[in-house]
């Protein structure tokens, strides 16, 4: 399953990111069945506000792989994300 941290990133919800970051509650670097942190989501579905929130903690591993291998730069690469890339 997913953890709301992971929905609220896939999903591109900036300002429930910052309030969950923000409780200190949360595990920033927790994956899905497939294996996805809430970086990898946020920077496969182009969410360049919530990749900036998750790097800004310096607590995101942004070589995490998931179960196919891929980084969340692999996933923003793949889907066309630039912006993205330059950040990651």
């Amino acid at each position: 399953g997913q953890t709301p941290l992971s929905l609220a990133a896939q999903n591109g919800h900036d300002r429930v990111i910052k309030l969950l970051l923000e409780t200190g509650q949360v595990d920033i670097e927790s994956k899905g069945d497939n294996g996805q942190t809430p970086l990898s989501l946020a920077a496969e579905n182009g969410h360049e506000g919530v990749v900036k929130l998750l790097l800004d903690t310096g607590k995101v591993n942004i070589e995490s792989k998931d179960v196919y291998g891929w980084t969340p730069l692999s996933w923003a690469a793949w889907n066309g994300h630039d912006a993205l890339v330059n950040l990651l």
